[in-house]
């Protein structure tokens, strides 16, 4: 049974499709011994490399199930694969959205690997938590770990570094340092050259997609989408196609095709890409039954980037139903919650409603930092 398990350890790196039947093989011949601490041990790696199978298919339910499993068998003196079973446990809390016990298990798969000299899933658990300050607004904190994250990679950094550009990128993209943002993501391609069809590829496209849309490029956004389509199809990437369809409704929206953006904010259940296509329409009423349990969800779950952007979108939306003095209200506790992480691109984005508001804002003191700061890169885009 060990050797069927070694065979799955290496076709795991090169060719996963074929690594469950080799599983199936190796408990077939483990049916029948004794169970001692070898055998034991074996039953978690087996586990554990299921947990890794099922983080290739973001199937969260079976990583926690085949993680748990792997913890309680794996030997304790097994750490390279008990810290990987620590992580696979944490990315599942991350995909279902418990931020707090992923983060507690990216700690613990950190704090391990200082001792045990485990450099791979220390950058990996790293480069999550970087993601997880960025999902709550923590853009200075966020930029400094994905930093870290490059300079445990080595020189040149090992291709895992790839998401840490790719997170520098989308902060970049915030701070509206618009050319930064695209050489992070051109690193982010130099690294990924190394590796197979990661649906990160996918992620990229987005972000370029809304690099290009913030240059005025609607027709090279649409360019990018129509490739991370394509990869996601190919690829059965699925969990990707909402991140894609958002960012269609955007560019259709900004394109003038209602027609098209309603319908995918439809299909996948986007509820801010909806409020989006409803605010074209003019009918403000659906835009705000739209965003109001989104943002009530966010609150509830602690998800402050979908808090933030519930509120700004919410403001929007209040202004224009003629709700000025709620607008203005929910505007000032949006710019409190994003000034601390330096948002720019969240308001510019908006456009001319969004502008009008901040000169609100601006003439009634709001913040006069931060709304002065974020006019001026209204008109440098004008």
């Amino acid at each position: 049974p060990s050797l069927w398990v070694m065979y799955a350890s290496v076709l795991l790196l090169v060719d996963h499709t074929a690594v469950e039947q080799k599983l199936q093989a190796a408990e077939a011949a483990l049916h029948g011994t004794e169970p001692d601490d070898q055998t034991r041990d074996l039953v978690g790696r087996i586990a554990s490399m299921r947990a890794t199978l099922a983080v290739i298919e973001h199937d969260a339910e079976t990583i926690i199930a085949q993680s748990r499993r792997a913890l309680e068998y794996l030997h304790r003196d097994n750490l390279p694969l008990r810290t990987a079973t620590t992580w696979t446990l944490g990315h599942a809390h991350q995909l279902q959205g418990n931020r707090a016990a992923a983060r507690r298990a990216y700690d613990e798969v950190i704090s391990t690997g200082k001792s045990s000299g485990d450099s791979v899933y220390t950058i990996a658990a790293t480069i999550n938590l970087g993601q997880l300050q960025e999902a709550d607004n923590r853009l200075p904190l966020a930029a400094r770990t994905y930093g870290r994250v490059l300079r445990l990679a080595g020189n040149p950094p090992q291709p895992i570094a790839c998401e840490a550009c790719l997170g520098l990128a989308r902060i970049a993209y915030q701070w509206n340092d618009l050319d930064a943002a695209e050489r992070h993501g051109q690193q982010f391609i130099q690294l990924t050259r190394q590796m197979g069809s990661v649906d990160s590829f996918a992620s990229y496209d987005v972000f370029l997609a809304r690099l290009k849309l913030a240059r005025g490029d609607a027709a090279g956004a649409v360019a990018s989408l129509t490739k991370a389509e394509e990869f996601v199809r190919q690829h059965n990437f699925g969990f990707r196609m909402p991140d894609v369809a958002a960012a269609r409704v955007l560019t259709w929206l900004r394109q003038g095709n209602l027609a098209a953006a309603a319908h995918l904010a439809e299909t996948h259940e986007l509820p801010v890409s909806r409020a989006r296509v409803h605010l074209a329409q003019g009918d403000t009423s659906a835009a705000l039954a739209a965003l109001a349990p989104r943002r009530r969800q966010a609150e509830a779950k602690g998800w402050e980037d979908e808090r933030l952007e519930s509120m700004v979108l919410q403001a929007v939306a209040l202004q224009a139903h003629g709700d000025d003095d709620e607008a203005a209200q929910l505007m000032g506790e949006a710019l409190a919650l994003a000034e601390p992480g330096g948002f720019v691109r969240i308001f510019v984005d908006e456009g001319t409603p969004m502008a009008r508001l901040l000169s609100e804002a601006a003439a009634h003191g709001i913040m006069p930092d931060y709304t002065g700061r974020l006019l001026a890169a209204f008109e440098a885009e004008e």
